[in-house]
């Protein structure tokens, strides 16, 4: 019944969205990094779609890149950013933001940013040494019924307080980032209290507050597996909710050093559903190049 009601809820989603504007950044923040990507989407950190929940996803490749994107490009876009970082260290995702020309310490400090950093939690949580809103969140790692109350709840109080800790500062619509969800399968989360979380949290941030939702899952190699508790299962049911999905997944000829894999970029929502583009892309150290299949200086 709950999530029949929050699914109606979140059937008006696409047609919520609107354009956020934002003052063009000062002379101190440095060029976007993924310039290709953001002319794809028709975004910048400038002028983007709120009411957005986009799907990243990898098969036989690394998704990543797509995170440390959209972290950065909505704490440009002065968001207030609530970050799930389930698998990585705060500092692992600080490296790679000062490259991209971002200081996430900074951003902390401002109540810009609200990071939950699971890897250092966890042990507080399971030896139950600790009681905070953080351990609160991952009560789902010593619960014989593991659900996610606990982690919306700490979605909800990070990101409905206007403003940040200093009161003078004021900031854009609420965005949430997931890296990665498929890893609460493997701590023993159901995929239905999973989707339970995801339909809760869309249409609180997505809708009721006019924000963005960002959720990346890596999916297993076996792509046909209809286990409805793989990552598969979940990927098809998230695929349903989303408004864009990008997958991201390796080459089928194998590794090329000019072309790290293939994005097929899945628009659902914003006015043009059901479109699907392909593109090519490359890493490097401080952004990725993206290009249409066979247009690589590899091979022309």
């Amino acid at each position: 019944m709950i999530i029949c009601i929050v699914f109606l809820l979140t059937q008006d989603l696409q047609s919520c969205t609107s354009f956020h504007t934002v003052p063009p950044p000062g002379p101190c923040v440095r060029s976007e990094m993924f310039p290709e990507l953001n002319s794809i989407l028709s975004s910048s950190p400038e002028n983007f779609t709120e009411g957005e929940f986009i799907l990243l996803s990898d098969r036989q490749a690394d998704a990543s890149f797509l995170i440390h994107h959209y972290l950065t490009f909505y704490l440009r876009a002065r968001c207030r950013v609530c970050f799930l970082g389930l698998v990585q260290s705060f500092s692992h995702y600080s490296v790679v933001s000062q490259r991209l020309g971002v200081n996430l310490t900074q951003a902390k400090e401002k109540g810009q940013l609200v990071f939950l950093e699971a890897l250092k939690a966890s042990p507080g949580v399971l030896l139950g040494d600790e009681s905070s809103d953080k351990t609160a969140a991952l009560d789902y790692l010593r619960s014989p019924c593991p659900e996610l109350r606990g982690l919306y709840e700490f979605v909800w109080n990070s990101l409905s307080r206007a403003g940040g800790e200093d009161a003078a500062e004021s900031w854009g619509p609420p965005v949430l980032i997931i890296d990665d969800l498929s890893v609460l399968l493997s701590l023993g989360v159901s995929a239905g209290a999973i989707l339970d979380f995801t339909h809760y949290c869309q249409a609180t941030i997505c809708s009721q507050l006019q924000g963005s939702m960002i959720a990346l899952v890596r999916c297993d190699d076996e792509e046909y597996d209809e286990d409805e508790e793989s990552s598969n299962y979940l990927l098809k049911a998230l695929s349903h909710q989303c408004s864009l999905s990008l997958r991201v997944e390796g080459l089928s000829t194998g590794y090329c050093r000019d072309i790290h894999g293939q994005v097929e970029i899945w628009w659902r929502g914003r006015g043009i559903k059901n479109q699907r583009k392909i593109f090519q892309y490359k890493v490097h150290d401080k952004g990725a190049s993206f290009f249409a299949p066979g247009t690589s200086r590899a091979v022309l």
